[in-house]
């Protein structure tokens, strides 16, 4: 449905995995208070391995390896970064713990269907549950900070540990740099105003049908524009309020069960909203999507003005940027004389994958400087988009290669820098693994740890 709501179905499907665990699950029948491991004066119980297995099914984890041993290792270096945290006087981030606990907390409820159903499925009560996973946030904090610790005792990336990466690594093992496209747009919007009152009037009719007896199921399977919901008679599924807009879960936590919401925007259209249960925070409900249509008439006035400002850019009448300045409609370009970057990175090139399907065949015969004729695309707003007309200048096209220190010096850097901090955390493991005191069940003792130091601590 929207865009910030979790992909619930392929949520709930993969709980499904691994739950006939196998003959290797029965191996820990009976065993839950037994310890795994003691690292130092930390403890590990089988049962808080088999929490976190079951905690990665809900997330859909899979493996080839055995679950359960890699589990047990991961949580076995943590605890080591742990212990070193308590010595270096580290704090718990308060702030960063709460936001993660209640993101976890809806995931799951939202997965498995509210809070009886997590019960069951992890045989605690919630309360219990929230305490363990704040508990675990609460030491993965300190982890967290002590690995940061480490990894700021390396000095800073140089030329020259670019240069030595280049000349040690065989060339077929190079990073290789996509081809990258440099765009700039100016943008023309259809008229909002006009389709999203046609859009309400056909809500608003749709709603008087339901409340004069029509089914909102039936409704919401022939009309809503959210086809993942309206094969399902529009409904959701009971999910957390969190995970929807602000404005969806505001009106559907307001309303009575049976009771059809007014209009509600967000940034994926309008929708009608019926609310079938609540429990706390926690609501299942139906809806109808409906997003505004825009007319040939919008798309030719656009493409009329857009052929125009082309016109005037090829005479040169007008540069591309003071054109993009004064008549584009894109907030986010329109300062920058037209330039695109991506909204997460800042990047101003992009790879073909990184471009809207629209925006890449608009410019893919083009050479640089030239511009496109005006096409339909859409905008980063939303799940999906929202409907724009633009034209595009390609700026400049940078074509694939194998990174070189004179190109790519920024990305070699990064992967130099990610490179020796992994080698830090690595070898801060290693180091630890043998000054401190380990103690591993026989019970873990056929596991094939990406560490094979770990089997020297396997109690004979």
């Amino acid at each position: 449905m929207m865009a910030k709501i979790l992909e619930k179905a392929a949520l709930t499907a993969t709980l499904t995995l691994f739950l006939s665990a196998g003959a290797f699950a029965q191996k820990y029948t009976g065993i839950v208070d037994r310890a795994a491991a003691v690292i130092g004066n930390e403890l590990i119980l089988v049962s808080d391995v088999e929490s976190e297995v079951q905690m990665l099914r809900t997330k859909g984890y899979g493996s080839d390896r055995n679950v359960r041993c890699e589990v047990l290792e991961k949580m076995m270096e943590q605890k080591l970064f742990l212990i070193q945290s308590r010595i270096d006087s580290l704090t718990v981030n308060q702030d960063m713990v709460e936001s993660n606990l209640s993101q976890q907390i809806d995931q799951i409820r939202t997965a498995l269907g509210g809070d009886e159903q997590v019960e069951e499925y992890f045989h605690k009560p919630l309360y219990k549950l929230r305490s363990e996973w704040r508990k675990q946030f609460e030491d993965q904090s300190l982890i967290q900070q002590e690995q940061q610790e480490v990894v700021k005792q390396l000095p800073e990336v140089t030329p020259y540990d670019v240069k030595v990466f280049l000349d040690s690594t065989d060339e077929n093992d190079l990073p290789v740099v996509p081809q990258m496209y440099q765009l700039s747009q100016i943008c023309i919007y259809p008229d909002r105003e006009a389709a999203a009152i046609a859009v309400k009037e056909k809500l608003l009719d749709i709603r008087e049908r339901i409340i004069n007896g029509e089914k909102f199921s039936t409704l919401a399977r022939l009309y809503s524009e959210d086809p993942g919901s309206a094969r399902k008679g529009g409904e959701l599924g009971m999910a957390s309020k969190s995970i929807f807009w602000p404005a969806f879960s505001d009106a559907a936590m307001s309303l009575k069960p049976g009771i059809i919401s007014q209009i509600v925007e967000t940034p994926d259209g309008f929708h009608l909203i019926e609310v079938l249960d609540k429990k706390g925070d926690m609501f299942n409900a139906r809806h109808i999507l409906l997003k505004p249509e825009y007319t040939a008439a919008d798309r030719e006035k656009a493409f009329a003005r857009l052929d125009s400002l082309k016109t005037m850019i090829d005479t040169s009448e007008i540069s591309f940027e003071l054109a993009a300045r004064y008549y584009s409609e894109d907030p986010a370009t329109r300062t920058n004389g037209g330039q695109m970057a991506d909204p997460n990175t800042g990047s101003s090139y992009f790879a073909i994958d990184e471009l809207k399907p629209q925006d890449y065949a608009a410019i893919k015969d083009l050479k640089p400087g030239e511009i496109s004729e005006p096409v339909e695309s859409l905008d980063n707003e939303g799940r999906d988009g929202n409907l724009v007309y633009k034209i595009i200048r390609l700026d400049k096209i940078v074509p694939s290669h194998t990174a070189t220190f004179e190109r790519d010096y920024t990305e070699l850097r990064n992967i130099v820098q990610q490179k020796k901090q992994v080698e830090a955390l690595e070898s801060f493991v290693d180091q630890k693994i043998g000054t401190t005191p380990i103690m591993i069940d026989p019970l873990f003792g056929d596991c094939d740890f990406k560490r094979s130091a770990w089997l020297e601590k396997v109690a004979k």
